[in-house]
């Protein structure tokens, strides 16, 4: 006898395929819900459809208000008519337009004080340099060992050798006929020859004959250039070599003194010369300080230009002393730039960027790095402009072509019709005109000569609702000469063509998102639906199963009992 789970298969009892035959009525019974997941589906792309066409007037809004943005139409250019010109020029909003003529005869330049040269101490105080070695002299470039050339006999150097045994194996390798000897009262040491005395080769190891700033003259004698003695910039004060010694510190070693104002500490036995000057220079009293070992000397020189001073103040004996800026030095004073203005009267000022601070006009700005005449073209920023509204014509267009492209019938060669998912939506399409009539209609109550976008130029590709640039010299001539009137119609609060585009670009912009909400609420309606009409199919499809699979058990227990009795049935006689 066959088991109740074998009878679930269609047939084996009826030789009937009932489960197919219930797949038929129930694909016949969901057909309503075809119907409505086939709704569904067409809301979720016109849901997509308004979601993207929602997008582009975001766009057409934020185009449209940037047409209003503050200075806008009052933009300037600002440029030299000088060919390759390396002035910097800039003009602000509304900066009158026209040719200004700067005639630049003298430029600004920084005011510095001069510390006093040589503030190093002397390598020796007598002639006698056989205790100084070559490492530790106390100059402003390291000696490096190896080899330098004399009247081309090389000369050895090591670290380890003292001035005289250098001095000594100069005279040994000329044989001679090239002597050195240290003067202490000039602090330079001269090399004396026979003859010329020439010096170095492309081959040399070290660079003492640089070091000792010795170099060829073309003489039978050549002496150190400047002064020998240098400051140890990275050795702390108290032992970096200075010819005068630093007496106005505390018993730490501590001391302070005063630039334009700035108070500024020091350490003598911490501080180096180098970490003085990167103190000074990091600190508000608008100096720059620098050392230059060529000469020995510390300048200071003001951060701006013009002919201003540089103030320094200390307890006699302190470091300023010591490095030459309070005895010895000397103010250099800055030069104030000097120029005219369209040939008027002699200007000044204490840079040079010339400003309206200097020569009066608004908002304009010169850089000046040559002592020459240049003219300053000041026009308006028609560039700039332009593409803003560009942006503006881009953004529009945009919306008119989604609208049309989404909402459009077709018919191809074969006579088959299709509808864009926006085809029946007579929102949205009355949407493109009532922005092209916006876009035509003309501005009232404005005071200049421009009241519509044809006056700009602009208008409508034939046959389209999209606009373009159709006169572009009469744009360019309009933002030049009538910047005022333009940006009249542009930004007039609430009434100007950019209030009114940029107005009705949120007002469809809030019935798009409307309708969205709309079609996202049908669909969760569609869902409860399908979901009912799924719920009840189920259970019909069980019913009609459970039916059929009673169907077959009868007819098995019917085939089962004719069996049996035909198997009482008595066998007929030979």
């Amino acid at each position: 006898m066959a088991s109740s789970t074998s009878l679930q298969v269609a047939g084996l009892a009826s030789n009937f395929d009932w489960k197919s035959f219930v797949d038929q009525i129930m694909a016949v019974e969901h057909a309503p819900a075809d119907r409505l997941a086939t709704e569904k589906t067409k809301n979720s792309e016109k849901v997509t459809l308004l979601g993207t066409l929602g997008t582009k007037l975001t766009a057409l809004q934020t185009a449209s208000s940037a047409l209003s943005g503050v200075g806008l139409f009052g933009k300037r250019t600002a440029a030299s008519t000088t060919v390759n010109s390396t002035w910097s020029t800039s003009a602000a909003a509304s900066t009158a337009n026209g040719n200004y003529l700067l005639s630049v005869t003298q430029l600004a330049t920084a005011a510095r004080r001069q510390g006093a040269l040589d503030i190093g101490t002397r390598l020796s105080a007598t002639t006698d340099v056989s205790a100084l070695t070559v490492a530790n002299l106390p100059i402003g470039t390291a000696i490096s060992a190896g080899t330098f050339t004399v009247n081309g006999a090389k000369v050895t150097v090591a670290l380890t050798d003292t001035l005289q045994a250098v001095f000594t194996a100069i005279s040994t390798a000329t044989g001679g006929a090239v002597t050195a000897a240290y003067a202490p009262g000039t602090d330079k040491i001269t090399l004396t020859g026979s003859s010329e005395v020439v010096l170095g080769a492309a081959n040399d190891t070290s660079n003492l004959l640089r070091a000792l700033k010795l170099s060829n003259n073309g003489l039978t004698a050549t002496t150190s250039t400047s002064s020998l003695g240098a400051v140890k910039t990275g050795s702390a004060l108290a032992s970096a070599n200075l010819t005068t010694a630093i007496t106005a510190v505390d018993g730490t070693g501590a001391g302070t003194f005063s630039l334009n104002g700035v108070s500024i500490a020091y350490n003598v036995n911490t501080d180096t010369l180098s970490t003085l000057i990167t103190r000074i220079n990091q600190s508000t009293a608008g100096v720059t300080a620098s050392y230059d070992n060529a000469t020995d000397r510390v300048t200071l020189s003001n951060n701006s230009t013009g002919d201003v001073g540089i103030s320094v103040s200390e307890t006699a004996g302190g470091v300023l002393g010591a490095l030459g800026l309070t005895t010895g030095g000397a103010l250099v004073h800055g030069n104030n730039a000097l120029f005219t203005l369209n040939g008027g009267s002699t200007l000044t000022s204490l840079s040079n960027t010339l400003d309206s601070t200097s020569h009066g006009i608004a908002g304009l700005s010169v850089t000046a790095n040559t002592e020459t005449a240049q003219t300053i073209a000041v026009k308006s920023d028609t560039a700039s402009i332009r593409t803003s509204i560009q942006t503006f014509l881009d953004a529009f267009n945009g919306v008119q072509d989604f609208i049309e492209t989404s909402s459009k019938i077709t018919t191809d060669s074969k006579g088959k019709v299709t509808a864009a998912g926006l085809s029946g939506n007579r929102d949205v399409q009355s949407w493109t005109r009532e922005l092209r009539a916006n876009a035509f209609a003309a501005v009232s109550g404005l005071t200049g000569t421009i009241s519509r976008l044809e006056n700009l130029g602009i208008d409508f590709k034939s046959g389209t609702n999209d606009l373009e640039i159709k006169d572009s010299a009469k744009l360019d001539a309009a933002l030049a000469d009538k910047s005022t009137d333009v940006a009249e119609f542009f930004q007039t609060a609430t009434t100007g063509f950019a209030a009114k585009l940029s107005a009705y670009a949120t007002k469809v912009g809030t019935l798009d998102t409307t309708q969205q909400t709309s079609l996202n609420k049908a669909n969760t309606s569609l869902d409860a639906q399908i979901a009912a009409i799924e719920r009840r199919l189920e259970q019909q499809r069980l019913i009609l199963e459970a039916s059929f699979i009673a169907m077959e058990t009868a007819q098995q227990n019917l085939k089962s009992q004719q069996a049996a009795l035909a198997s009482l049935s008595p066998t007929p006689s030979k």
